[in-house]
């Protein structure tokens, strides 16, 4: 598979490392363009790919052009594809609220995936959604699916309405996730933990938790349930978050940054 990144950020240069790590691509099939020298200069000397400032040089004999820039930063970067690119090429974004409508118009390709990536994608551990145009042909869509299971897991949506709900969730998850963590070591030090035999233990009791609710198969419940003794110190701590209205705040969380999705594509 030949791979042309319009932006070789943190999350494209993830894709890189991944796609020659796995075998999904060679280094030498590999073209990114940026317009920061101190970053073409990073991804060659560290990976051996090509590098060039011209986004149509880049996406020349490309399978896949992944745009990996900064939404605000996009026309700037991807205008010179407009008619630069082959109808078998398909362009795969990994920008966060740039609908599908604004990248054909920007690059005039009908061939689009558009994707959303989370922050662990960087080490292989992320959750990706994507949903794709009808003009990329299933060839294509699998290639896609190769390139996207080296950031982590992947899930093909058929409408795009599906990536803003996604944004929400897995997206801005990670940052939900992280808020639980520091409020547990900040509670953890506040009952008489040192900070760092706190932040080791939250850090694992989290990570456990996750691949045993991975590997068991229950839904989150029956798990809750398990772990909750009654009488117990557990169920003291869950009637605490209850009556706080944990479980309300994230509905609230997540509906907001649902909305906040919508109005950003729009």
């Amino acid at each position: 598979m030949k791979l042309a990144f319009i932006g070789g950020g943190t999350m494209g240069e993830a894709i890189v490392a991944g796609a020659i790590a796995k075998n999904v691509a060679d280094a030498d099939g590999i073209t990114v363009c940026d317009v920061a020298p101190a970053r073409r200069e990073h991804m060659s000397s560290k990976y051996g790919v090509s590098v060039t400032d011209s986004a149509p040089e880049a996406a020349s004999g490309a399978d896949v052009v992944v745009l990996a820039v900064k939404p605000q930063q996009f026309a700037a970067a991807a205008g010179g594809l407009k008619g630069s690119l082959t109808a078998g090429q398909t362009i795969m974004s990994i920008m966060a609220g740039v609908r599908i409508e604004t990248i054909a118009e920007v690059t005039g390709h009908a061939a689009i995936v558009r994707t959303m990536p989370n922050t662990p994608a960087t080490i292989g551990e992320g959750m990706t959604v994507w949903t794709a145009t009808a003009a990329v042909a299933e060839p294509a869509r699998e290639s896609v699916r190769r390139l996207l299971s080296v950031l982590g897991e992947e899930a093909a949506v058929d409408d795009e309405k599906y990536i803003d709900m996604a944004t929400a969730v897995s997206g801005s998850g990670p940052a939900y996730v992280f808020l639980l963590i520091e409020a547990l070591v900040d509670a953890a030090v506040e009952i008489g933990l040192e900070r760092e035999m706190a932040t080791r233990m939250v850090l694992q009791t989290v990570k456990g938790s996750a691949r045993y609710a991975e590997d068991s198969g229950a839904d989150p419940a029956t798990l809750r349930e398990q772990v909750t003794s009654s009488g117990g110190t557990t169920e003291a701590a869950l009637r605490e978050l209850e009556d706080a209205g944990v479980r309300a705040a994230f509905a609230r969380a997540v509906g907001a940054a649902y909305e906040r999705a919508k109005e950003l594509g729009g």
